[in-house]
């Protein structure tokens, strides 16, 4: 399986240069913030949405300074929105270390991911490229409209296959092409470059996000068990989906009158994540992964550059097989 090292060994150069970039636009006169700051940029994560910004740009130009400020302005507001997700799940580990909220409160919290915003919009600036910051305007709302999508799913138990697809491409998807879209702007790719490798990117986003959507029904081993956290929150996601919209079994009406219940125990959630694998839930996710990578192929095979359009395959395989 491809490793996201060998991808980020491909552009070193390039997330060097993106990195010090960050550390240098975050800088600001106050010490709280430049302690949290220092704090947080040591656990980077693995960087995948400036490696698409930057992909993007090798597949369809020549990598320049707008296309690290892109990428910087993306990873910002990325990193913003966790930030301020972990304020409202209550999280206190991401990454195996301690949150922000966790170490801090949510007032700072807040504050620290606003900044984050704040910076993002600068650099987007920077760019001088309208379109650029465009994006990452419209991205901004398009991850919060994604998010009440879901909470809203969550509420009114008004959630279809259809459904699920259209609030992970808002949620996740979006960030994904918005990525190769700046990527493509900042080096002066054709409107039809750029709307294909954003399909590209819709496809791999949606991946993402079920693999994402998977893990909470494997045991996490921090705590030793199956996270639950989507069916805590009333989210239900592919594998349980699929299930109750296909099983005929006895169990069907009980499960889907649990799934809609407002509280949950942890032996309600165990029982429907047992439900779901039990009944070929996940065996359909990874299905529904498989279907839209094969649908992705062809996009890149319309590339020249096939050194670049490999790292983008490998991206997707990578995106599916991943354990974390």
């Amino acid at each position: 399986m491809p490793s996201i090292k060998d991808i980020q060994q491909l552009i070193t150069p390039e997330l060097q240069a993106l990195n010090k970039l960050i550390a240098e636009t975050l800088d600001s006169p106050n010490e709280l913030m430049n302690r949290i700051v220092d704090n947080y940029l040591r656990t980077k994560g693995k960087q995948i949405r400036p490696i698409m910004v930057i992909l993007s740009a090798k597949l369809l130009g020549t990598v320049n300074e707008n296309v690290i400020r892109a990428a910087a302005a993306v990873e910002l507001l990325h990193n913003a929105s966790l930030i301020h997700d972990d304020v409202v799940d209550e999280t206190k580990i991401r990454r195996n270390m301690p949150t922000i909220n966790g170490v801090w409160d949510n007032h700072i919290a807040v504050l620290v991911g606003d900044f984050f915003v704040s910076s993002s919009l600068q650099l987007a600036m920077q760019t001088g490229d309208i379109r650029i910051i465009d994006a990452i305007a419209k991205l901004g709302k398009l991850l919060s409209i994604g998010e009440l999508d879901q909470i809203y799913c969550a509420r009114f138990h008004n959630i279809t296959e259809p459904a699920y697809m259209r609030n992970i491409e808002r949620k996740t998807a979006s960030l994904f092409m918005a990525c190769v879209e700046m990527g493509g702007y900042a080096v002066g790719a054709s409107d039809t470059d750029i709307a294909n490798i954003r399909e590209f990117a819709r496809l791999l986003g949606l991946c993402f996000q079920i693999k994402d959507d998977i893990f909470d029904y494997y045991e996490d081993k921090n705590i030793g068990k199956p996270t639950g956290n989507d069916l805590r929150e009333g989210k239900i996601t592919l594998p349980l989906l699929h299930v109750l919209d296909t099983d005929d079994s006895e169990m069907k009406a009980a499960m889907k009158h649990l799934s809609q219940q407002e509280e949950l125990s942890t032996e309600e959630i165990n029982r429907l994540i047992e439900y779901a694998k039990a009944n070929g839930g996940i065996d359909y996710a990874y299905a529904t992964m498989e279907r839209l990578k094969s649908q992705a192929a062809p996009i890149l095979d319309g590339f020249s550059n096939k050194e670049i359009t490999r790292y983008f395959s490998d991206l997707i395989d990578y995106t599916i097989h991943r354990e974390a």
